[in-house]
């Protein structure tokens, strides 16, 4: 029993983080998206001048690769060119089932260390530490990033996932009221550093999934306040509403969100207000075990 209730809180957790997506930034995970990505690379169909190699040829191929981008590294350690390519090509034997995640973590820190402006690789090295268990250097790896961007919201996401996974919601609060009270001043210092909206959105479904919900409502009301044209805080606030059995309040500010919202959004804010969310394929296969992450691949890109 108390497995399965875990089990079910890990659930709950990946299902409001595909909320916070839908509600206007992407959640996706990149490394997912890559890995899927050199998937179909691979077993796409080749044109009639071409012949695509055989499985086992194809990771000889890639082995070969990696083989010789490991030995102009050797020359050059901080050979930027060499270092992607052998990110890419590791990646794309991970995506066929060959090699390990820990593969890409060497050139994925050596990238993020070159390349600090570049958050992406950053953000992919938090995810392979996550993967391979060493939640404290995904912390770790999200931290960085934030010194210097606070305002980074894939970042605040994927520490904000790893928090609620950990069960420490009192540390993503935390994290998350700090960046709302550092953001009048960085935005002063450097104009749209931090979006407020989306932080608070991300707050606001923190409280949610914590069952708080009159704090929840208060900073979606906050938010609305200052953006009155903006679909997702009033889309956030009838997600909670439903969530509490309010259903003619939840209806009223569903159609409202609906008639603010980008054409590409109305059909799914119906399917929210007719149905019940449906965990993501990663939360559906999530270990019942607490070390378990569920990654939200179902959510929706940005509008």
């Amino acid at each position: 029993m108390e497995k399965a209730n875990k089990r079910r809180g890990l659930i709950t957790v990946a299902v409001v983080l595909s909320l916070i997506a839908f509600l206007g930034f992407s959640l996706v995970p990149i490394l997912d998206g890559i890995l899927k990505g050199s998937q179909t690379n691979a077993t796409s169909t080749p044109t009639p001048t071409q012949t695509a190699p055989s499985g086992e040829k194809q990771v000889q191929l890639l082995q070969d690769q990696v083989r010789g981008y490991e030995l102009v590294l050797q020359r050059e350690p901080d050979n930027v060119t060499a270092l992607r390519g052998l990110l890419q090509v590791r990646l794309e034997l991970i995506g066929q089932g060959v090699g390990d995640i820990k593969d890409a973590i060497p050139p994925l820190e050596k990238l993020a260390k070159l390349n600090p402006e570049t958050t992406e690789y950053g953000i992919l090295l938090a995810q392979a530490k996550e993967r391979t268990n060493d939640r404290e250097g995904a912390a770790g790896a999200y931290r960085s990033i934030l010194a210097s961007k606070p305002g980074e919201i894939k970042a605040l996401q994927g520490l904000v996932n790893l928090l609620l996974v950990q069960q420490r919601p009192e540390a993503a609060i935390g994290l998350l009221q700090d960046t709302l009270k550092a953001a009048p001043g960085a935005n002063q210092a450097k104009p749209g550093s931090i979006d407020t909206t989306s932080v608070q959105l991300i707050l606001g479904q923190v409280y949610a999934v914590q069952k708080r919900y009159d704090e929840a409502l208060a900073i979606y009301d906050e938010s609305a306040k200052a953006n009155p044209k903006d679909f997702r805080p009033i889309l956030a606030r009838a997600i909670v509403f439903k969530e509490q059995g309010k259903t003619d309040e939840a209806k009223t500010l569903f159609d409202q969100a609906s008639e603010l919202a980008p054409p590409n959004y109305k059909d799914q804010i119906n399917q929210l207000a007719s149905g019940t969310p449906s965990p993501s394929p990663a939360a559906e296969k999530a270990s019942p075990e607490p070390e378990a992450s569920p990654s939200p691949e179902g959510a929706l890109p940005t509008p």
